[in-house]
């Protein structure tokens, strides 16, 4: 498995990362033994976890899934051979904490709880989920200019709480998600004015049917070292191809749940089928082809893989040892030119 380096830190991270958003939901304790167990054997050493997880979210489950990874870790003793990434949530999640938000006393307070679900005393990469301001994530065009009375938290705030925190050994490294470049922009340049931790990696959307990192993000990471971590790099598993044709597999997630439709529109559902059709004529499983497409790109540090099944997990990890071939690459940039990002 090839390591990369996260950004100018020390730390070198598998170029797969083992998503767990699943792990308390639709995993039981044990299955999620089982992936943690299987994936370090096949060489991935970055687990990516959250406060909120799993999804979809609910106060019955919040907190499930890092007590998983605390019970392995307690059980196994590797927590040195992991990268362990999880991530605070912000607005919209009182119960978690009420009027949550990014300010300086709820992340102390989330990091603490954090660390004691997942049993260790630091988190190499600490995440902020999804910015506390007015802005665009989680799919949404269209930029959403700040109500008069919107009460933001500033990233000088936040920054300086995480900064702190990593003074202190709780933390290793800091990291965004679901952020613009703005707010990777305003991130770099308060760390490097007010000389606080620099962010390291920013979790996003990519995947054949979702490339506008390529725009305005792509840049920071390469010229800045702010990586990206892709989540969602199977468009919530619809380029596995097993929603063809309407299909509804019995225990699959956009048969159990109706909050994740981005990826099953009807342009979403023609453009997959489009995708589907290059991994047939060039005989190959489509989730590897989408997989690998995602990996190889260059501002990429880590690809987050998930799965419900160890089978469906051995195929995701076999995707590390799959180069498209140039033919394939071509087809697919066909598609993308007459019809980019269908599900944003």
């Amino acid at each position: 498995m090839e390591m990369r380096q996260l950004g100018r830190t020390d730390l070198k991270v598998s170029k797969l990362c083992l998503g767990t958003m699943t792990w308390g939901e639709q995993n039981t304790e044990t299955e999620a033994h089982e992936q943690m167990d299987l994936a370090l054997d096949r060489g991935i050493n970055f687990f990516d976890a959250a406060e909120m997880y799993p999804v979809p979210p609910r106060p019955e489950t919040q907190g499930l899934t890092e007590r998983y990874i605390g019970t392995w870790f307690a059980k196994t003793g590797k927590r040195d051979q992991v990268v362990l990434a999880t991530k605070i949530a912000s607005t919209g999640m009182d119960y978690i904490r009420p009027d949550s938000n990014l300010r300086a006393e709820q992340i102390v307070e989330a990091v603490d709880k954090s660390l004691q679900r997942l049993q260790t005393d630091y988190i190499d990469l600490y995440q902020l989920h999804w910015p506390s301001r007015s802005t665009n994530y989680f799919g949404q065009l269209g930029y959403r200019y700040p109500q008069p009375q919107s009460q933001e938290v500033s990233i000088e705030e936040t920054l300086t709480a995480c900064d702190r925190l990593v003074r202190a050994g709780k933390i290793r490294h800091v990291g965004l998600s679901n952020e613009t470049p703005w707010g990777v922009a305003r991130f770099l340049q308060t760390a490097e004015s007010e000389g606080l931790a620099r962010v390291v990696s920013i979790q996003n959307p990519y995947s054949l049917l979702n490339r506008t990192f390529e725009v305005g993000l792509a840049e920071f990471s390469h010229r800045e070292s702010v990586g990206l971590l892709a989540y969602s790099p199977l468009g919530m598993g619809v380029l596995t191809g097993k929603y063809r044709h309407g299909a509804k597999p019995q225990g699959a997630r956009l048969s159990m749940f109706t909050r994740f439709q981005r990826y099953s529109t009807e342009l979403a559902t023609k453009t997959t089928e489009r995708y589907l059709q290059i991994a047939d004529h060039y005989s190959m499983k489509p989730a590897q082809m989408a997989l690998s497409f995602v990996t190889e790109q260059p501002f990429v540090t880590s690809n987050i893989i998930g799965a419900t099944t160890l089978d469906q997990l051995s195929e995701n990890i076999d995707s590390a040892d799959l180069i498209l071939p140039e033919a394939v690459l071509k087809a697919i940039e066909a598609i993308h030119s007459e019809q980019p990002n269908p599900c944003p």
